[in-house]
């Protein structure tokens, strides 16, 4: 080594760091035998903080700016050093830059699945994970309670203490917030921000800053899921429209067979009822159900009523408890024409299911009367 070289390492002019990584929280200045020269310039960029320790004691802080180095602006390493006049010689002390820029992309998640106690499943697991920023708040604290003497602290020293931390709080605020495991993916950011504000406290005891915190996903067994899907499925549709374009759709498909119902000339008219007796059947049975948590009685179901022929004309509407009345007086015979609403055209009222009913309960005429 020269005698320039001697000389430029045990008097240090500039004082600086270039910091080019993305994720380095402190840096230890190093200098050739820790002598800093009296009048030596300190230059802190935006996003840093200088601090100064005198024999593992905290002494003052410089934030961005360049700063020459006398007794003036350096108060608390005078006292320390017992500088009452000013000094010529150099000084030995520690310098550490602290970044104080946004550390971001940091992630948190549960290794282990967490415990709740769901209003609607019971117990359940759940795993959840996102991210979070950082930044360091206040320098001087975050070098006593976390770096100590580390020379080139980054983020991933502390990040392990931060998670666990962090994942904890998220169980409290999970408990506390009474949100059900259906609606967490609907409130992560209510959820967020409970998080947030009750790790923030925790953080600032470090000398750190939670700038944000977000949750990107909370996972549920997949039985649970399941069942979730299963009731907004159902929460979400008209059963009772449902279930007639269900039976419109089995009737059609029957239609189109040979032989089926469309070859008796009454597919499209027994299509129709069958279509309403479903939608009547689940109807009352929404009903039903219904009443029993509101006390209010259901809706009476509507009747069929038929149109027959009599006498060479059109005659009716009648309805189920007429026809039965007349035919009992044979006055409509399994031969007399029928007609209701949805049928093609008339049929006889022996080859209607609704009417076969009627007739069965009916002795026929007795001979030769």
């Amino acid at each position: 080594m020269g005698l320039f070289d001697k000389i430029r390492g045990e008097f240090i002019d500039i004082i600086q760091w270039l910091d080019d990584s993305a994720n380095t929280m402190v840096y230890r200045f190093e200098r050739y035998n820790n002598e800093i020269k009296n009048g030596a310039k300190l230059t802190v960029r935006e996003g840093q903080v200088a601090v100064f320790i005198n024999e593992g004691i905290i002494a003052d802080v410089f934030y961005p700016g360049m700063h020459t180095l006398t007794t003036a602006n350096l108060p608390i390493l005078s006292t320390l050093q017992g500088w009452k006049y000013g000094f010529d010689s150099p000084f030995k002390a520690e310098v550490y830059f602290v970044s104080t820029r946004n550390i971001t992309a940091q992630k948190w998640g549960t290794k282990n699945p967490i415990i709740l106690n769901d209003s609607r499943f019971g117990m359940i697991e759940i795993r959840a994970f996102g991210t979070y920023v950082i930044r360091v708040k206040d320098a001087a604290t975050f070098i006593k309670e976390i770096v100590g003497t580390d020379g080139n602290f980054t983020a991933d020293k502390i990040a392990e203490q931060l998670r666990s931390l962090i994942v904890t709080r998220f169980t409290d605020a999970a408990g506390e917030s009474k949100i059900t495991v259906e609606n967490f993916a609907s409130n992560t950011n209510e959820i967020s921000a409970l998080v947030q504000a009750l790790i923030s406290p925790e953080f600032e005891k470090y000398g750190i800053e939670l700038t944000n915190f977000l949750i990107e996903n909370v996972s549920m067994p997949p039985e649970i899921k399941t069942e979730i899907f299963e009731l907004s499925r159902l929460n979400a549709v008209d059963l009772n429209k449902l279930t007639q374009i269900k039976a419109a759709k089995a009737i059609e498909n029957a239609a189109k067979n040979e032989g089926g119902m469309a070859g008796s000339g009454m597919g499209l008219g027994i299509g129709v009822v069958m279509s309403n007796l479903m939608g009547q059947t689940f109807t009352g049975t929404q009903q039903q159900s219904h009443q029993q948590a509101t006390a209010t009685p259901p809706q009476v179901p509507a009747t069929l009523s038929l149109f027959v022929v009599q006498n060479g004309a059109q005659a009716g509407p009648y309805e189920m408890a007429t026809l039965k009345q007349m035919i009992a007086n044979n006055q409509i015979t399994p031969d007399t024409l029928v007609w209701y609403a949805g049928m093609a055209n008339w049929a006889a009222a022996g080859q209607l299911p609704e009417a076969k009913e009627l007739f069965g309960h009916t002795p026929p005429p007795v001979p030769g009367l």
